[in-house]
């Protein structure tokens, strides 16, 4: 049986500032970087068969700790990239709702199909990650697979499997350096277990915003 781990990366000093990064290229904060050397250790004594990663600083930095652990190379794939947030990134959040409120309203209300201005709408990015996901699961059948992830791939994926809606609440929360696991089988995906910190001290992280 395949087995399919998602991770968010670290946490950067943007997270803290609520600052939208999208596909802005971020590196981790202090924080971060311990929660990923964390997670390395974490996988010490864990088998993985393949390591998967977000070709962004902040994830690749993720990476890096479990490709030690596991004596693995880190696969670049720039499809399990952030949703890319086109005129929001760069921009805090109340920044966002005064310079352009109505491309802001689209994000804050999940409208699915609604273009994002020089971004992706919310059905474009499902659509990106879904197809990613299925792929690496199909390509690396009967393996266990890390792929070092953003907090919205993160959240696709759990309302896929699922079956929530994309313009639906959040049910499930996606903390930074969170190992979110899937299994995989004839039947398709199912939920192992989400948002498991545990490997983080006092379990605490920020969740996505």
């Amino acid at each position: 049986m395949t087995e399919l781990i998602l991770i968010r990366h670290g946490e950067t000093d943007w997270n803290v500032e609520q600052r939208i990064q999208g596909h802005l290229d971020i590196a981790l904060n202090a924080t971060g970087l311990a929660q990923a050397e964390a997670i390395g250790e974490r996988f010490l004594d864990q088998r993985v068969d393949v390591l998967i990663s977000s070709d962004l600083g902040r994830a690749m930095q993720t990476a890096n700790p479990i490709a030690r652990a596991c004596r693995l190379p880190v696969i670049r794939d720039a499809r399990l990239r952030e949703r890319h947030l086109g005129v929001l990134q760069g921009k805090t959040r109340e920044q966002a709702q005064q310079i352009v409120p109505k491309m802001f309203d689209v994000f804050r209300s999940r409208i699915a199909d609604a273009p994002l201005e020089d971004g992706e709408s919310l059905e474009m990015f499902a659509r990106r990650v879904i197809e990613a996901l299925s792929e690496v699961a199909q390509t690396h059948r009967n393996k266990r697979i890390v792929a070092v992830t953003h907090g919205g791939v993160v959240d696709i994926a759990h309302r896929w499997v699922s079956n929530i809606a994309l313009d639906a609440p959040r049910v499930s929360p996606i903390r930074n350096a969170s190992i979110n696991t899937l299994r995989v089988s004839a039947s398709g995906f199912e939920i192992v277990h989400w948002g498991d910190i545990s490997h983080l001290p006092d379990n605490q992280a920020m969740d996505e915003m």
